[in-house]
């Protein structure tokens, strides 16, 4: 899994990236940075839906902070793609929605790298994902239908970081 962890590291990079935008919960972010696509390791997929393995992973095994887990299981349009696999009410049950300000630093830092760890424009990493997955396939719907708010959150997190310059 190279290049998932070259994402990963990249994540972690645009996270600690946010340090004065997020101020105390700058580790926390960085953190689920770290961990955020850790429901993909081959050892903790369960139901094939990664956001929900990892938090289930963070939760049950590492004992994690709440928080933590929530911003994993709920990260970049997770709800959606839960709704996509009939999972929604599963993940919202099992993990409370984080504060938005930190969940938007969450997305932003996933929206912004690219599966090789660089970073790019939001825009241009929503269509590398569905350039990978077909039109029918559940992960490109999730993210059709997420697109918005996606962004929506990246540019939340970048007139932050304009009012912190």
């Amino acid at each position: 899994m190279p290049r998932r962890w070259a994402h990963t590291q990249g994540v972690a990079k645009q996270a600690a990236t946010l340090t004065e935008v997020l101020g105390d919960n700058a580790d926390l972010v960085t953190a689920s940075a770290w961990l955020h696509d850790i429901g993909y390791s081959p050892d903790l997929a369960k139901t094939g839906f990664h956001p929900l393995d990892g938090a289930r992973y963070l939760r049950d095994v590492e004992h994690a902070d709440g928080v933590l887990c929530s911003l994993v299981a709920h990260h970049s349009g997770a709800l959606v793609e839960a709704d996509e696999r009939g999972m929604r009410e599963e993940l919202s049950n099992e993990f409370e929605f984080p504060p938005i300000e930190l969940l938007n630093a969450l997305t932003y830092s996933d929206m912004t790298t690219g599966p090789d760890g660089t970073h790019l424009p939001a825009e241009r990493r929503l269509d590398e994902i569905l350039e990978r997955y077909a039109p029918g396939d559940l992960v490109h719907r999730a993210i059709t239908r997420s697109r918005p708010d996606l962004v929506k959150a990246v540019r939340s997190v970048e007139a932050l970081q304009d009012a912190h310059r």
